[in-house]
């Protein structure tokens, strides 16, 4: 039977989650929220995905990112694939996005921050 610890509040319960006859059981949590996630957990995992891309032009070497929405966590490797070989060009403003529609899931790779460009010494 599948444990999971629950993170939809400080709690952390430990879930047990399992499926008996196309119904989704769920015991250990101490919320509606946690049996909610217990499910969604075994059903269709998902997860929010941050990371950096290399920026050029920029006081710093790397910008971080953040997906627009979360993404099925079977997916989360390829699309880090995809933010590892991207390469952002300063100026950058926080919310601008990054990669649309990464690897078809229908979210955007997002800036977390601004970052401006910085200007050569002459």
């Amino acid at each position: 039977m599948p444990e999971y610890v629950c993170i939809v509040c400080p709690t952390g319960c430990i879930l047990n989650v399992q499926e008996i006859d196309g119904k989704v059981i769920v015991s250990g949590n101490e919320c509606a929220r946690g049996a909610a996630y217990g499910e969604n957990e075994l059903k269709n995992p998902v997860r929010l995905l941050t990371s950096t891309v290399a920026i050029s032009g920029a006081i710093h070497p790397r910008l971080p990112v953040v997906s627009s929405q979360e993404l099925p966590k079977a997916m989360i490797e390829k699309c880090l694939e995809e933010v590892y070989k991207t390469k952002a060009l300063a100026p950058v403003l926080k919310g601008q996005v990054i990669i649309p529609n990464v690897c078809g899931t229908g979210a955007d790779i997002l800036a977390s921050r601004s970052m401006a460009l910085v200007e050569a010494a002459g």
